[in-house]
């Protein structure tokens, strides 16, 4: 499981990152907003990092079965 930080700027907008994933941080115009924006670039770090032999935060033979 990653954690997602959230917290709301000065100027109104929230900021959320991936603290395990440094450099993963995306802004919104809301709470959900932020979340969504943050997962979706999660995924992509951690999919570039796995298609180039790069460590990811968890193994991610743990979320695939093979049938």
């Amino acid at each position: 499981m990653l954690r997602i930080e959230i917290e709301r700027e000065e100027d109104g907008r929230w900021l959320a990152e991936v603290p395990a994933l440094p450099g993963v941080l995306a802004y919104g115009i809301t709470v959900d907003e932020a979340r969504t924006r943050v997962t979706a670039l999660a995924l992509r770090v951690i999919a570039d990092r796995l298609e180039h032999g790069e460590p990811v935060p968890f193994n991610p033979q743990d979320f695939f079965v093979a049938a």
